[in-house]
């Protein structure tokens, strides 16, 4: 069954249009409700959201679609989406949902699971769901309805989980931090997190007012921490997503890190204590400098599809504990069941305060091949795949460039776009052959 409203990382849409309404979206709760109470029991889930104006009223129609089903709600409140993850497995819940639209603009909104594990969910799973929504609703009657309660330490329990997974051995005092939550989930935990592990904060993007989420700020727009760690003189800037999920760092020179260096870097400090490292995750878009230097290390290199559910699934398959994306999802499963922002930050400067040396230091020798990504948007309709024109340019570059280069050509699981994207050792050349595949579908 090809799955019609689920795409690489949930539901998501612009709020008002199909399916981000509060009518579908009450609808999709009773039938993930309905989907919980076959499996027995009395389920009970968890609901996060972040900064977004549209979360209140998102939030008021899962709700009434849970309890209309029969199912116990626990609301967190604004939280970030590894926070849920975290939480709905501490909490033994049955559930974790999450009201985000992660680094798009607030206009859109989105809803994504997570298990009673705090893992993502499979798509047998949401095809389950989607099968329901094919069904008439099946309302319990009065006595059967779900409750509703508020967990009102969510955030706090998070910070303390975080915390957790710095060594104790080691502290940030000393250490100036530029912390930019992109007003976002994270705009009162994060800055938390790192003071109370001893750092200075200096945040930006951490003041919300429903519509500014991601706005000029954050991991989608890194340009406003480095400016941040230049003006401060900050030794080190974090950048988190909408809602936490996703990372980009920044040195005291100002120097921007992406999650395929930040990965690199995770396995090189779990090498350096002399952990076993037998393989990572990356994906389809991971830079090639990067798997050439895992694989001199003696770290096999696996690509999966881009979205980081299809990383995760490919660590449970190896049995494998690291991965990411360079956009800044990372994924060290020894340290929690998901990709979160603030613990993947804590782990490389964990490496960096153990190790005394800076993120470049212990990232010399890895030299990034320039990449080009160029996404185009797509009339509704239009038929990219079967586009000769497109795929004769792709074999051309292709030949062009041998072994010394790669190209990408994808559609976009949460936007109508085609992203082509072109790899290269000299930057010129992978943007010259970008814009040629692009301009066929122009």
């Amino acid at each position: 069954m090809a799955r019609q409203y689920f795409g690489t990382d949930g539901i998501r849409g612009t709020v008002g249009k199909s399916p981000i309404t509060p009518d579908f979206i009450l609808r999709l709760a009773h039938a993930v409700g309905r989907v919980l109470k076959a499996q027995g029991a009395h389920p009970v889930v968890l609901i996060g959201k972040d900064t977004r104006i549209s979360g209140y009223m998102l939030e008021s129609a899962l709700e009434s679609g849970f309890n209309s089903a029969g199912v116990d709600v626990v609301l967190l409140g604004p939280v970030p989406t590894p926070a849920v993850a975290y939480l709905t497995r501490a909490q033994r819940a049955s559930l974790g949902v999450v009201i985000s639209a992660s680094h798009n603009a607030f206009a859109d909104n989105g809803i994504k699971f997570f298990s009673a594990k705090g893992q993502k969910l499979s798509d047998d799973w949401e095809e389950t769901v989607e099968a329901r929504l094919l069904e008439d609703p099946v309302w319990v009657d009065s006595a059967a309805l779900g409750k509703t309660r508020r967990l009102d330490d969510a955030a706090g329990r998070y910070i303390e989980f975080c915390k957790s997974t710095f060594s104790n051995d080691l502290t940030l005092k000393g250490l100036k931090i530029v912390v930019d939550a992109a007003h976002g989930a994270a705009y009162q935990i994060a800055p938390k997190v790192f003071h109370e592990l001893g750092a200075e904060v200096i945040a930006i993007g951490c003041a919300p007012d429903g519509q500014n989420i991601n706005k000029g700020v954050g991991a989608t727009h890194p340009e406003a921490l480095v400016q941040a760690v230049k003006d401060h003189r900050a030794d080190y800037g974090v950048a988190l997503d909408g809602d936490a999920d996703r990372l980009q760092l920044v040195d005291a020179t100002g120097r921007l890190f992406n999650g395929d260096e930040l990965l690199y870097l995770m396995v090189a400090d779990r090498l350096a204590r002399d952990e076993a490292v037998p393989g990572a995750v990356g994906t389809l878009m991971t830079n090639l400098a990067v798997e050439i230097a895992l694989q001199k290390r003696g770290v096999q290199f696996v690509r999966a599809k881009v979205g980081d559910r299809y990383v995760l699934e490919v660590l449970h398959d190896k049995g494998w504990l690291l991965g990411g994306e360079g956009s800044g999802h990372l994924l060290a499963l020894d340290k929690h069941t998901t990709g979160d922002g603030l613990v993947s930050a804590l782990q490389v400067l964990q490496a960096c305060v153990s190790s005394g040396q800076t993120m470049a230091q212990l990232l010399e020798g890895v030299s990034l091949f320039p990449q080009t990504l160029i996404n185009v948007r797509l009339s509704p309709g239009f038929d990219w795949q079967g586009h000769a024109s497109l795929w004769a340019a792709k074999q051309a570059v292709e030949t062009e460039l041998g072994d010394a280069g790669r190209v990408l050509i994808r559609a976009s699981g949460t936007e109508p776009l085609v992203r082509v994207m072109v790899e290269a050792r000299d930057a010129a050349q992978a943007r010259q052959c970008a814009e040629r595949i692009a301009a066929t579908l122009a």
